[in-house]
């Protein structure tokens, strides 16, 4: 008898996800939606939010919003005492670019306080609330958790932080069946890189690093969060998904 491939469908499944708003985030919302699930977004900003919602609606998808500060911890909290989630997948974060030198404590903090603190404790609650049958627990983490960059030491310790967490809770929650993995970006084309896509001293150094002839888009993020997200990677767990053009080879 031949072998089955797994099937990359979430129907039936419901699906958190933080910073679902826009760009990457938006971009992992449609893929899930896509697959099947029931998708629940979560932003700061009502409007878009909402916005989001109903174009994904609109399309024929399953799709709620929520307006929170992840960074709100008692509230986040709240919220998902309430939620019950098969799969998690945290877009939310935030990059403050400078020197090591010219980065202040507040800098330090607001980075560290969403891109982990609430990432962390986000991922504890959301498998405390998954059922037997365990689920799927994503982080958008980046290629910047496993090499250094230039004006980017704070976010690179974020990253590298999350990397860490992410193979300490899968060996933890294995027996619950809860995969816990991340997905590692190189750089993507949003709204928020414009402004480094614009400078020509950064974007030669990032096409240099990119073996690949070209940057990265939101469409190269939606297949990695479908197959991590279904039974298709039913054996992937507390390891990366680079999706890096080969930055990370050389």
């Amino acid at each position: 008898m031949l072998p089955k491939t797994p099937s990359f469908r979430l129907d039936g499944k419901r699906a958190f996800v933080p910073g679902g708003s826009r760009g990457i985030g938006l971009g992992c919302a449609v893929a899930l939606a896509e697959a099947g699930a029931h998708v629940v977004i979560a932003a700061r900003s009502e409007a878009p939010v909402q916005d989001a919602v109903a174009q994904l609606n609109a399309a024929g998808f399953s799709a709620e919003g929520v307006a929170m500060d992840i960074t709100d911890l008692p509230a986040l909290k709240a919220f998902l005492a309430d939620q019950s989630f098969d799969v998690l997948c945290n877009s939310a974060g935030l990059a403050r670019h400078s020197s090591a030198f010219d980065a202040t404590e507040d800098d330090y903090d607001a980075v560290m306080n969403i891109n982990v603190k609430a990432a962390y404790f986000m991922a504890t609650e959301v498998a405390r609330g998954m059922g037997p049958n365990g689920g799927s627990i994503m982080q958008i983490s980046s290629q910047m958790g496993h090499v250094g960059g230039i004006d980017r030491t704070v976010y690179c310790a974020t990253k590298h932080a999350v990397e860490g967490m992410t193979k300490a809770m899968a060996i933890e929650w294995g027996l619950k069946k809860i995969r816990v993995n991340t997905i590692c970006p190189t750089f993507i084309r949003t709204p928020l890189t414009e402004a480094t896509f614009n400078n020509p001293e950064r974007l030669a150094w990032i096409t240099d690093k990119i073996k690949l002839p070209r940057v990265g888009e939101i469409e190269d993020i939606m297949g990695a969060v479908q197959f991590l997200a279904s039974d298709a990677s039913a054996l992937v767990t507390g390891t990366s998904l680079l999706i890096d053009g080969g930055w990370t080879a050389g």
